[in-house]
């Protein structure tokens, strides 16, 4: 018996501000479940860190303690779920991401939410299941996100990102 391939759904939401993409990020956040990993591209400024802040606020992550790990490549947070925000920025070889430990994160991610910035560094490396948000800058202000989701865990935030 043949299984049917699963088809990746796609929505696009368009930023006027950053308050938007803050606010967008809030509502995707409220609706994560443990298992969730984001996957986050697109270029330098373009509101990776801010829908992140965003997710991790929806998630009950007090705002002040969200920041960029750039330097410190990951920062855990503790809200409804555990947090694992990683930004792969400085990283330029997967050896170097396997030294970060991102393999580790990766199956931690099964009880909390994995937030990848710079992802793009990485995906050969994700599960068939997780949500890519590509970053595109529109103007000063409005960006445009398209959420991709790949395989079914996302299916029922698609289904209320279409109502």
């Amino acid at each position: 018996m043949s299984e049917i391939a699963h088809v990746p759904k796609k929505y696009v939401f368009l930023s006027g501000s950053p308050v938007d993409t803050f606010n967008f990020g809030k509502w995707v956040g409220e609706k994560l479940r443990a298992g969730s990993i984001i996957a986050l591209t697109g270029e330098l400024g373009c509101g990776k860190t801010l829908f992140t802040k965003g997710i991790c606020v929806g998630l009950d992550v007090p705002e002040r303690y969200v920041n960029s790990p750039s330097f410190a490549f990951v920062n855990e947070y503790t809200g409804r779920l555990p947090v694992f925000h990683i930004d792969l920025y400085r990283l330029n070889t997967l050896d170097e991401e396997f030294e970060i430990g991102i393999l580790d994160y990766l199956v931690r991610a099964d009880s909390g939410v994995m937030a990848v910035e710079w992802a793009e560094k990485a995906l050969s490396l994700f599960p068939n299941d997780y949500l890519q948000v590509n970053f595109e800058v529109l103007s000063a202000r409005r960006r445009q996100l398209e959420l991709v989701g790949h395989g079914r865990k996302f299916d029922g935030l698609f289904e209320e990102l279409l109502k």
